[in-house]
């Protein structure tokens, strides 16, 4: 079923500009389901490394909800189990109804078709124009004319603000342009579901801003739901409805970024006021300066 969607114009108002593919199952659904993907009780290990303990979370129709952590938190992990990548060694990942690691390859790949994903510096094919770049999600998962691709993938650009650099590639562009190019193709199925894993890395502050709106206008204009996985707190606290902080695989706390902004927690207030030290350590666990340098303390 073929209904009209709102996208971004020129002058940042919102537009009807392309088709949302909707099927009519799943609108009914989503009046009915709040959450589009909830996590309980998941659980993960790299080998006998344990990278993820536990996690409840939950990820509302229409929000844009923020995963945050230093490096190394699992963060991304989280993103690849809701892909279906990874499998969780307990727990579940139920996406639109569906339990993630139970599903076949076929049944994983229908699912897949409903999520869009911003890659770590955007993953273009280097290759390949913006315009082509955009286009090859159509081509792979739809039946479409090219000349109805054509129509849709300008829009997509159209909406990114770079209609006028279709024909470029991504050599040929600035770092912030390919990252709007990559948003444009992870729309272009209108997914309901979009993962951005670290949206913000390497941009400028004007590409940051812009990148930021972009993503909550897109996710509003869409009806879709985002999780932005991030360690930027000025972006992703200025788009973001709600707020999970990961460390060493597991939820230290989450809310609102009004409450997060406001908390006394001690991992959220090191994090989010960028201090040296606290409860990640400036130091790297281990022996002591003393101890390696053979220092004795004074009898």
């Amino acid at each position: 079923m073929l209904l009209p969607f709102a996208c971004i114009g020129e002058k940042g108002c919102l537009q009807r500009l392309a088709f949302l593919h909707y099927n009519t199952t799943l609108k009914i659904m989503s009046l009915c389901v709040p959450n589009l993907v909830e996590i309980r009780d998941l659980h993960f290990d790299y080998g006998e490394r344990p990278i993820l303990s536990g996690l409840h979370m939950d990820f509302p129709r229409g929000k844009v909800v923020a995963v945050m952590g230093g490096s190394g938190s699992g963060k991304t992990t989280v993103l690849r189990l809701i892909g279906g990548q990874l499998a969780p060694k307990s727990g579940s990942v139920n996406v639109a109804g569906q339990i993630v690691h139970t599903l076949d390859t076929e049944a994983l790949y229908r699912l897949r078709r409903k999520m869009g994903m911003l890659f770590q510096h955007g993953a273009l094919f280097t290759d390949l124009t913006a315009f082509e770049n955009v286009a090859f999600p159509l081509r792979e998962h739809t039946d479409l004319t090219e000349e109805l691709i054509r129509d849709l993938v300008l829009i997509k650009l159209q909406a990114v603000g770079l209609r006028n650099a279709a024909q470029m590639k991504p050599g040929e562009i600035s770092g912030g342009m390919g990252r709007r190019v990559a948003l444009a193709r992870a729309i272009a199925l209108d997914p309901e579901l979009i993962m951005y894993d670290e949206p913000f890395a390497g941009l400028d502050p004007i590409s940051m801003g812009v990148a930021a709106n972009l993503i909550r206008n897109l996710n509003d204009a869409l009806g879709s739901t985002s999780i932005l996985v991030s360690h930027d707190v000025h972006e992703c606290f200025a788009i973001a409805d709600y707020v999970y902080f990961l460390s060493a695989g597991t939820i230290v706390a989450s809310g609102t970024p009004a409450e997060m902004l406001a908390s006394s927690h001690p991992y959220v207030k090191q994090f989010v006021n960028a201090e040296a030290d606290g409860p990640v350590p400036f130091h790297y666990p281990g022996k002591s300066l003393a101890e390696d340098l053979c220092l004795r303390a004074p009898q």
